[in-house]
């Protein structure tokens, strides 16, 4: 049994759309912060969330944009606004009943990645960041303050957001790995590629969120 119903996440003056998530008996609560010109009716987001439940995590997909700032390309890659939004929403989580005592984790996509290491370098009670294709570059002067395991995924295809990661990871001071999908590109659209990613996401989460 899950407690699932669609929420209104309220930040500041805007109030976003977002589906929560969260099985009995769940161990920590996952929130997905989505890359540019997605929602929290990403597929993929979507596919990689049903894994982590099944696996007895809770889950929290919502828009971190309104429809009037997604409508604007250069909104979409302000981290700045991403990462508040993100804050927002773990402290509505945390003055939530039934999701405050839970331990909490970050899944990010693309531009959602770098927002995800941000709002982990700026709270201390993040418990597992995954990363998937992310452009973990544009959280370059965060990464050291990183404290929360951190797990990259990346297609061996997708070579240049390959690079970067490398180079993020190495900046990283926390645990911290990188898995290559090889011959995956950036949406990991191949047979099989996006259950690799879920499934290594569902195992890096059940070990640092339990």
């Amino acid at each position: 049994m899950s407690d699932q119903h669609a929420v209104t996440v309220p930040i500041g003056d805007v109030r976003l759309d977002g589906e929560l998530v969260v099985p009995d008996g769940a161990s920590g609560l996952v929130v997905f912060a989505h890359g540019s010109g997605s929602s929290r009716l990403s597929p993929r987001n979507n596919y990689v969330a049903d894994v982590l439940r099944a696996r007895g995590l809770g889950t929290l997909l919502f828009d971190l944009l309104t429809e009037a700032e997604d409508r604007t390309y250069e909104t979409r890659f302000d981290i700045d606004l991403l990462t508040e939004r993100l804050l927002g929403a773990t402290r509505w989580l945390r003055g939530r009943e039934g999701t405050a005592d839970l331990r909490l984790g970050y899944f990010g996509s693309s531009t959602g990645a770098a927002a995800a290491l941000r709002a982990a370098a700026d709270r201390d009670d993040i418990g597992a960041v995954v990363s998937r294709g992310g452009r973990v570059d544009l959280a370059s002067a965060a990464l050291p303050s990183v404290g929360a395991p951190t797990l990259f995924v990346v297609g061996g295809a997708d070579t240049e957001v390959l690079e970067r990661n490398r180079e993020a990871l190495a900046a990283l001071t926390c645990r911290k790995e990188l898995a290559v999908i090889e011959g995956a590109g950036h949406l990991f659209e191949g047979e099989g590629e996006l259950e690799e990613v879920a499934d290594l996401a569902a195992e890096w989460f059940a070990e640092h969120l339990s």
